[in-house]
């Protein structure tokens, strides 16, 4: 038989367990927990999803041009390659949800290999008169080495309001413009025929926007420098090897 003072010991304990428990709430649900945690975890995946392909590409390339030192075509080759591969399986996994199969071939011949090749000519051989200053530097486009064109028409997608101030230079223009004149530079055509340089417009544009044009650039392997010269501009460069 239980004695009163471990009756009273008892029921002490059992109302701290109680009085525990009620000032912990209920126990959490999903419910309960906040909707813009989900909704923002969401939104960061699908970015993450979209932007792949894209960042592949481009880093792909610059990484097998500048490090290891792959011929120019070879070297987008092979960002297209392993492009090609992301592609294919998003495809592929967006096929067996809606159709419940696997079609690895045909997502490749009629789906992957399409979007990645009209996506390279495109940036190739495009840019439009709203993202050139002029004619006369939208005529230069196709001189601009083919990595570094790659890059600037894939941030167009996503900054339509993107100037391109510069692109090809003789000697003599560094005079026109008052600067002292730039041997090294590398907006002149390089050995590869190719020009490896362009200046891009920040006036009128926010600090945030261009710090953001800068990092992305730095991202996918070009050089940066934010520089006045004959107005203010960021200058994006692919290094020669």
């Amino acid at each position: 038989m239980a004695l009163p003072g471990e009756l009273e010991l008892g029921a002490l304990g059992d109302w701290a367990r109680v009085a525990a428990r009620l000032s912990a709430g209920p126990a959490p649900t999903a419910a309960h927990r906040p909707v813009w945690r989900a909704a923002l975890a969401l939104a960061a995946r699908t970015a993450l999803l979209a932007v792949l392909p894209f960042f592949v590409l481009i880093r792909a390339s610059v990484l097998l041009y500048s490090r290891y030192h792959w011929p120019t075509w070879a070297a987008l080759a092979g960002g297209a390659a392993l492009t090609l591969v992301v592609v294919t399986l998003y495809a592929s996994w967006l096929s067996r949800r809606l159709t419940g199969q696997f079609r690895f071939r045909l997502v490749v011949r009629r789906v992957a290999l399409p979007l990645v090749l009209a996506y390279c000519v495109y940036c190739l051989v495009y840019v439009s008169s709203l993202n050139a200053k002029s004619e006369g530097v939208r005529g230069y486009y196709t001189s601009l080495h083919p990595l570094l064109r790659m890059a600037l028409a894939t941030w167009i997608l996503v900054d339509q309001d993107i100037v391109i101030t510069d692109l090809a230079r003789r000697p003599e223009d560094y005079a026109a413009m008052g600067l002292p004149r730039n041997d090294a530079s590398l907006h002149y055509r390089q050995a590869d025929g190719y020009v490896h340089a362009a200046d891009l417009r920040t006036a009128g544009r926010g600090g945030v926007k261009s710090r953001l044009v800068q990092a992305y650039f730095w991202a996918t392997g070009f050089d940066t420098l934010r520089h006045v010269g004959s107005a203010d501009h960021l200058h994006v460069e692919l290094p020669m090897r």
